[in-house]
């Protein structure tokens, strides 16, 4: 019995040894495993990444663009405007110009014949 307690010792161990070296290969299997899938996933992402960058890329340009188109048209509408106001303010400029003229004409005809009476009449007194 002791030989056939010793066999089963050996064999037990010999087995265990087989078990464990059988784990430490399956083990590094799987972190190669692991590792090619993330070195896969990486250039994944990657690629994904720079696609997303030119494309944002772009659409940033072209919004730029369209933004630089939608402010020149409001600068030049806006200059168009401008000058519209300022032809009008112009003409209201010369019209008021006119209707002040024609009122200081009035005035000044007014004075000078006020003028006059009051030279006559001091005329006749001093007389």
């Amino acid at each position: 019995m002791k030989e056939f307690s010793m066999m089963t010792t050996v064999l037990l161990l010999g087995l265990a040894a087989f078990v464990y070296a059988q784990v430490g290969t399956d083990v590094k299997k799987g972190a190669e495993d692991t590792g090619k899938a993330t070195d896969t996933a990486a250039k994944d992402t990657g690629h994904a990444t720079k696609t997303a960058a030119k494309k944002t890329g772009k659409a940033t340009e072209t919004a730029a663009k369209d933004t630089g188109k939608a402010t020149e048209t409001a600068a030049k509408d806006t200059g168009k405007a401008t000058e519209k106001v300022a032809d009008k303010t112009g003409d209201a400029t010369k019209t008021a110009a006119k209707d002040t003229g024609h009122g200081v004409k009035k005035g000044a005809k007014a004075v000078g014949h006020g003028v006059k009476k009051g030279a006559e009449k001091t005329e006749e007194v001093a007389k």
